[in-house]
């Protein structure tokens, strides 16, 4: 027996030795094929057509590393068991975040390119973002698209809710309102798990009394899916560090990478994985790895191929042009001016910040604290429990990340388009809330915690929600609800609408182009306007008002020339000095001839049914060629 124990241990050692350079050569390799080897060219080709797959199989991955980790747990879970006062506050929360807030979508630019892309994952399983699309005999088809900037696991999520129930925009809201349950229900677990029951409860009071929490709720962006994504890592890392198995680690690994596939920041958390990781390697004295692992860093080699064709071939993905005076998207001579803004959202009133003054006080007061913890656990963490560990490490990840934030030029929590990145550190700032309440021993101190999170949600953000005066600044949400309205008026989507958001009408199902494509191409929409392939034809524009003369001016890039003749349909001043309108096109004109109007001549129809047919293709082929 001795002897075949001798020969299984070298046997077992060179095992994990060559798993170990199996990973070493997967990364390089991924490192090499995402920085190097790939041209420009086919980068794109592959992250459009490979993008959707290479998330399906790291989800699929993950979803069963979860049931191999969790399946007999599940099974053995009995109704009885179930904490049901903790589901009820869970519930109540989320059911006070999404009441008061108007479902729609709040960040144009992210949410609708967002819907675009799982429009187009849902279609044809491509990863392309909507520019151009047309109805054709009750067959949508995209025309024209780009690989957005955005990352895949929200459209890719969203695609899949497409794929279950049928394409509707409004499945964005579907996806964020469970989101939301989901994601009260991990902050009451990692309460629960570093202080206790009441704990758990707290955390969920406090983003409960969040509205920017609630705002994006509501809305149709990835910030929902951020946070669960961040919470369920560092979880997974707690169960890591406990069970120190192959199924544990799968599962904790592959969902730090489809974290990092929900926000271009949310890559800095792939760090405290890595260390969780070799932290429980050098407790065990052993690489412990599986398969799945081995192959993980190939399936994130989408994300720097995507990065290239988007942010490297494309300067103005940055939105340098959005902020004048800036050169550059990160430096360390921003970091004052983003400080002081994070202090005016954290502390500013509720008329001009979806903000929680009890939050922000308690969690300003508490990070100092958890900072020192974290140093002092740092040299005992052999000893400490697994929720203790995970915590301490992952806190780099909060730190790295609000860092991130304050180097960069739009960095301004206080600004209306990102206040939305100041998310991850709330739940950062609730984390170290949770970390430090063992340290006080009196169960009265949690109490009065309860009590005061509770009257600041009654007291301060149940109005502030109800009110929601902090929105009404972002004229590209009210503009992009009002349209909605029109399209939800209209009895037959059978329009063509030109717009330069021709996105937003794309992923509702209505034909669009953008006013820059439809100026150039005057001639092919005269000639749909001609063959009535369009019920009618209808263009959005935005008019910007002098205070002073009250004389309009259109924005720029929303005029189509004098061909084009107009007839105002529906206007609507969104704000005090803007009108918004959007206008029938009677007629595009040539000069002085009308070039949209049906020919009125006589011609001869062909008696050949050879000539029909080669007459009716070759109008088609036309057709086609000269959609908008």
């Amino acid at each position: 027996m001795s002897f075949v124990r001798m020969m299984a241990s070298p046997l077992t050692a060179m095992a994990f030795d060559r798993r170990c350079w199996l990973l070493v050569l997967s990364t390089v390799l991924a490192v090499v094929l995402g920085f190097f080897a790939v041209p420009d060219r086919l980068a794109f080709t592959v992250v459009s057509h490979a993008g959707y797959w290479i998330v399906l199989a790291t989800f699929v991955l993950w979803l069963r590393s979860l049931w191999q980790s969790f399946g007999t747990e599940l099974c053995a879970l009995r109704w009885r068991a179930v904490d049901w006062t903790s589901v009820g506050i869970i519930a109540l929360g989320g059911i006070v975040l999404l009441v008061h807030e108007t479902f729609g979508f709040k960040i144009v630019m992210d949410e609708l390119m967002l819907l675009g892309t799982s429009m187009s994952m849902h279609l044809d399983k491509t990863v392309l973002t909507p520019l151009r699309g047309n109805d054709i005999q009750g067959s949508f088809v995209i025309l024209e698209g780009i690989v957005d900037k955005r990352p895949l696991f929200f459209p890719f999520l969203l695609s899949l809710l497409h794929d279950l129930t049928g394409y509707r925009p409004a499945n964005a809201f579907i996806l964020n309102g469970t989101l939301t349950f989901v994601f009260l229900g991990l902050v009451h677990t990692t309460g629960r798990l570093l202080a206790g029951r009441a704990a758990g409860w707290l955390g969920v009071l406090l983003f409960a009394g969040l509205p920017l929490l609630g705002q994006n709720a509501t809305g149709g962006g990835f910030e929902l899916l951020n946070l669960v994504m961040i919470l369920a890592t560092l979880l997974l890392g707690v169960r890591w560090v406990e069970k120190r198995d192959g199924v544990s680690l799968t599962a904790f690994c592959f969902s730090g990478l489809l974290l990092a596939q929900v926000r271009y920041e949310s890559v800095i958390y792939l760090l405290p994985v890595a260390a969780l990781v070799l932290w429980v390697w050098f407790r065990e004295g052993r690489a412990i790895l599986t398969w799945p692992v081995l192959g993980a860093p190939l399936l994130m080699v989408d994300y720097p191929l995507q990065h290239r064709i988007v942010f490297d071939l494309r300067e103005s993905a940055w939105e340098m042009f959005s902020k004048p005076g800036y050169t550059q998207p990160f430096s360390f001579s921003y970091i004052p001016e983003n400080l002081e803004h994070a202090v005016k959202f954290f502390f500013g009133s509720v008329t001009d910040q979806p903000n929680s003054l009890v939050l922000s006080a308690l969690g300003c007061i508490a990070v100092p604290f958890f900072a020192l913890l974290v140093i002092k656990r740092l040299r005992t963490l052999s000893v400490e429990t697994p929720a203790v560990v995970a915590t301490t490490i992952f806190s780099l990840g909060f730190a790295l990340q609000f860092a991130l934030m304050m180097c960069y030029f739009w960095g301004k929590f206080d600004d209306v388009v990102i206040r939305r990145l100041s998310l991850p550190t709330h739940l950062g700032m609730v984390v170290a809330i949770l970390a430090i309440l063992p340290q006080f021993a009196a169960a009265a101190v949690v109490r009065s915690l309860l009590g005061l999170a509770a009257l600041g949600l009654l007291a301060r953000s149940v109005p502030s929600m109800a009110a929601h005066a902090y929105s009404q600044e972002y004229l590209p949400g009210k503009e992009t609800a009002w349209r909605r309205q029109f399209i939800a008026a209209q009895p037959h989507p059978d329009y063509l609408m030109i717009d330069n958001d021709a996105t937003l009408w794309i992923t509702h199902l209505v034909s669009a182009t953008p006013t820059v494509v439809a100026v150039k191409r005057k001639a092919d929409i005269a000639f749909h306007m001609r063959n009535r392939t369009f019920s009618a034809v209808y263009v959005f524009q935005r008019f910007n008002i002098d205070p002073d003369t009250g004389r309009m001016t259109l924005r720029e890039g929303d005029d189509l020339g004098p061909a084009f003749v107009l007839e105002p349909v529906v206007e609507e001043r969104l704000q005090l000095l803007t009108l918004s309108r959007i206008s029938r096109v009677k007629e595009i004109r040539a000069g002085d001839v009308p070039i949209s109007t049906p020919d009125p001549g006589t011609h001869v129809v062909p008696k050949s049914r050879a000539e029909i047919e080669a007459a009716r293709k070759l109008y088609l082929d036309n057709f086609m060629k000269q959609l908008p």
